[in-house]
């Protein structure tokens, strides 16, 4: 199954007080690079988290995204700081003592002082391990994106592949005519250049040119090539790096054919299959 490496999921649920919310965001990168973004409380998940990312993913530069609220924060008990009301409360019965004139502080007051109310230490291992399991629904849902997109280049590939064949077709039936083509030119030139000519070595130097402008092997691997590219499709496992070494081959072969050929229309298919060739390469760039 092919994937692309470009995808977004987002998974939003309430568990207790709280809501979860996850968001991935995921591009093309040459390896798998994960960048978690978790607040303070949650740090601890970090190295599951991106466990679980490398689980499912293979390839691609991947931002994990965690927010979360606490709905009720209002409803929460407060609970004092008994130790630190009652050393501020001492502190200021001193200073009061002090003055002429003293505004007692109210019970407000001293609610507000920094200190007075506890921190109220709560058991985040059970919000933890919910954000877990909802990350692996935020993951499934972004492989599914990302094979649906996939399926989309696939096609695109396919259809390409198709093309170059038809290419392949074309430069295979000239083969025959540009052997007697790339002759006579030869013959002509050596002729002129040639006040005698010896036929034997003529018919050396003609094989020769020949073999070396040939482009039948060319043409074969650019076949072959192909099936390759058609057969890698059908993998289950990523096959992105493959798929690109191949456009590399391809490339050359088709460069190989432009520089070898002796008339417009062999050019002209040379140009068309660099084309083809680089419209699958753009889009395999983003495969996993």
């Amino acid at each position: 199954m092919i994937r692309s490496m470009t995808a977004f999921a987002s998974c939003e649920e309430n568990i207790g007080d709280y809501t979860l919310i996850w968001e991935i965001r995921t591009v093309n990168h040459r390896y798998l690079d994960v960048s978690p973004r978790l607040p303070d409380v949650f740090r601890s998940i970090e190295p599951d988290v991106r466990e679980a990312v490398g689980r499912k993913l293979k390839r691609g530069k991947v931002d994990c995204n965690f927010f979360y609220r606490k709905e009720k924060q209002a409803e929460q008990p407060i609970q004092i700081n008994e130790a630190r009301m009652s050393e501020l409360l001492k502190t200021t019965l001193r200073i009061e003592q002090g003055m002429d004139k003293f505004q007692a502080l109210s019970a407000l007051d001293v609610l507000r002082w920094p200190g007075v109310q506890a921190d109220v230490k709560e058991d985040m291992e059970p919000i933890h391990a919910q954000a877990l399991v909802l990350l692996e629904s935020a993951l499934e849902q972004l492989v599914k994106s990302r094979e649906r997109e996939g399926s989309q280049i696939t096609s695109m590939i396919e259809t390409r592949c198709e093309q170059i064949i038809q290419q392949v077709a074309l430069a295979k039936q000239r083969l025959p005519e540009l052997k007697i083509l790339l002759r006579d030119r030869l013959e002509k030139k050596l002729t002129d250049l040639l006040d005698n000519v010896d036929q034997t070595r003529l018919e050396q130097e003609l094989v020769f040119y020949i073999q070396k402008m040939d482009v039948e092997e060319e043409v074969d691997r650019l076949e072959a090539h192909i099936i390759e590219v058609r057969r890698i499709l059908t993998q289950q496992e990523p096959v992105g790096r493959r798929l690109d070494f191949l456009m590399q081959e391809l490339n050359r072969e088709a460069n190989t054919l432009g520089s070898k050929s002796v008339d417009i229309q062999t050019t002209n298919i040379s140009v068309e299959l660099k084309v083809l060739i680089e419209q699958m390469r753009e889009q395999i760039q983003n495969i996993e």
